[in-house]
């Protein structure tokens, strides 16, 4: 029989079922246990978390997970982690994890970090190289970029913008990152690492890599990457391929859902399944809805990797809860890292009433006009606002179905402001509450207090040479991870 790797995924985002790890293992003997905690918005957080403190800006969900995992390292030696929970930090989340595994007398277990992502500190010497981090999207350069020029769509025509107006948003950025590839994490477990902490990494990586070192894959062997790659992404969000998220959710009881495990072959095949006895489904349609979510170009998902063709993809139910995906092909990666780069961006808030009677859509909408009109009273008129009401097609913006129903006996007006000022926002913050007597009768929720005013950090998706970019490698056991 041939040889099969079984790689689970027990998270998909930072915040998911904290005990989906440990009830994974528990009920399924598999290989490796991934844990993919990033995301754009993750890592903006913690990059805001590393400015407050510099010993972190990592996943602590990880540290709770692992304190679950401790019976199962001691009682299944074949079992391996890989995580990309290091964030923007790996070395102290890789200490951390080192005290607890000598505190459960697990010392002795080899830790892997894989660093050389973070490229904040680098940012002077790339762009003497010639980087210009052009805006992938918009093809913006960092230094002189309009106000706004983010929130407008590319193709919007803009009048000149004043010189008073204009950002240097290089002096704003908080965090750069490149997506890093397998490559280091098949370094790290090659080493004999059983636990490796990446900081930020192609999701799809985390499978990529213990297959690539599991069946001694060439790093050219484009179909192999690209199959591997396919299993990756549909078990990276966790429960969306075992039923959640999912449009048949009825069918099924998601209340104790399994997480996925892809039984991948040598030729990079897989078949997606779920610990026996969980809820959820894994069928042909869970699978195909999670090979199409976030993907793009079909034809060229692009990871560190490999460029995989996802229309050569074929999904067949093998058997209850197995699905067998095959036929993935891929041609040459790119020469270049995708990074995720934030930058300060102001200000924003956001808070909510609940808006009561039988007028309540033209209450609630006069209610987010004084607020705004009282910004604009004070000296404050705000620089993008948002007004919603939630339960009359806010959260769906025209959504049909909402024409076939009388309007709702109660509504939630849910008004945003962002404006680069903290003050600004600060007054926008203050207009809620007066509202209870000032305003039109029927409010409530106001008892909660004003809302949070809180820093916006933006999103520029961009580019880098994967010839300036060093992966970096450092296995050792726990015990000297700790000293």
């Amino acid at each position: 029989m041939s040889k099969l790797v079984r790689i689970a995924n027990g998270a998909g985002f930072l915040g998911d079922w904290l005990d989906a790890p440990r009830r994974l293992v528990e009920r399924a003997t598999v290989d490796y246990l991934t844990i993919e905690h990033l995301a754009e918005l993750t890592m903006s957080i913690l990059a805001r978390q590393r400015e407050k403190d510099p010993a972190a800006g990592y996943a602590e969900d990880f540290l709770d997970i692992l304190r679950s995992l401790t019976p199962a390292l001691k009682a299944q030696p074949q079992l391996k982690i890989v995580a990309n929970s290091g964030g923007m930090n790996p070395p102290a989340c890789v200490r951390a994890v080192a005290r607890i595994l000598s505190e459960a007398g697990l010392g002795g277990t080899a830790i892997g970090c894989v660093s050389g992502d973070d490229l904040l500190p680098r940012m002077d010497e790339l762009m003497a190289q010639g980087c210009e981090f052009a805006n992938v999207d918009t093809g913006a350069r960092l230094a002189g970029i309009p106000q706004g020029a983010l929130v407008s769509p590319a193709s919007a025509p803009r009048s000149p913008t004043p010189q008073s107006e204009i950002r240097n948003l290089k002096s704003e950025i908080v965090s750069a990152n490149a997506y890093l590839g397998a490559r280091p994490i098949a370094d790290a477990l090659a080493a004999g690492a059983r636990i490796v902490i990446t900081g930020r990494v192609a999701d799809a990586s985390l499978t990529v890599g213990p297959a690539t070192h599991e069946f001694g894959w060439r790093w050219d062997d484009w179909d192999k990457l690209a199959a591997a790659s396919v299993a990756g992404h549909l078990i990276e969000c966790g429960a969306q391929v075992t039923g959640g998220y999912n449009v048949d959710w009825q069918g099924f009881d998601l209340t104790d859902v399994g997480y996925p495990i892809a039984e991948l072959a040598a030729d990079g095949n897989a078949v997606i399944t779920k610990p026996p006895g969980t809820g959820g489904a894994v069928t042909r349609r869970t699978v195909a809805e999670q090979l199409v979510y976030e993907i793009g170009d079909p034809r060229h998902y692009l990871t560190p990797d490999v460029d995989c063709d996802f229309t050569t993809v074929e999904i067949a139910d093998q058997a209850s809860d197995r699905v067998r995906v095959s036929g993935g092909t891929g041609r040459p990666a790119t020469d270049t890292y995708k990074v995720s780069l934030a930058y300060r961006d102001g200000w924003m808030a956001s808070g909510t009433l609940l808006v009561y009677g039988h007028d309540c859509r033209e209450k609630a909408e006069a209610c987010g006009r004084i607020i705004l009109k009282r910004c604009e009273l004070a000296g404050y008129p705000l620089a993008r606002t948002n007004v919603e009401l939630l339960g009359f097609g806010g959260g769906v913006p025209g959504a049909w179905f909402w024409r076939k129903y009388q309007t709702p006996g109660e509504l939630v007006l849910r008004v945003t402001a962002h404006d680069l000022r903290r003050e600004a926002v600060e007054c926008f913050a203050r207009q809620f509450a007066p509202l209870v007597t000032s305003g039109p009768a029927g409010l409530a929720g106001y008892a909660a207090g004003r809302p949070l005013v809180r820093p916006v950090y933006a999103y520029w998706p961009t580019l880098v040479p994967k010839s300036l970019v060093t992966p970096q490698v450092d296995v050792r056991p726990a015990k000297e991870w700790c000293a």
